[in-house]
């Protein structure tokens, strides 16, 4: 946020960002007995693609940046099965799951093309 970054000004990172936000914004309305549950794992595997994209950035050689960015595209596939579950139980509307859809697919390619 205060380090501007070469990171900062790429897709995924603003893709990853939104794909947080979304998730927050599904999950708000989830019952609250997921509250330590759904909600959370939804909450912190988004959190975990930014993050781990971040820091996979940072990193000097190509496999330490693979692995974060390996690690980034696991939680992704995480926040995928999640929804999947949340969905099952119909804790999402089916009007609210073309956004999460477009962002989960958008973010699998954008990480899949930076592991080389």
């Amino acid at each position: 946020m205060f380090l501007q970054l070469a990171h900062t000004r790429l897709i995924v990172f603003a893709r990853s960002r939104d794909l947080i936000l979304e998730s927050y914004s599904l999950t708000r309305y989830f019952p609250e007995s997921e509250n330590f549950g759904l909600t959370q794992q939804i909450r912190r595997a988004a959190c975990s693609i930014h993050l781990n994209l971040a820091e996979g950035c940072s990193r000097k050689s190509t496999a330490e940046r693979n692995r974060f960015f390996e690690i980034a595209r696991g939680s992704l596939i995480e926040v995928d099965t999640a929804v999947g579950i949340a969905i099952a139980l119909k804790y999402i509307p089916d009007e609210q799951l073309e956004n999460i859809k477009v962002l989960i697919i958008e973010n699998f390619k954008l990480l899949s093309a930076m592991i080389h």
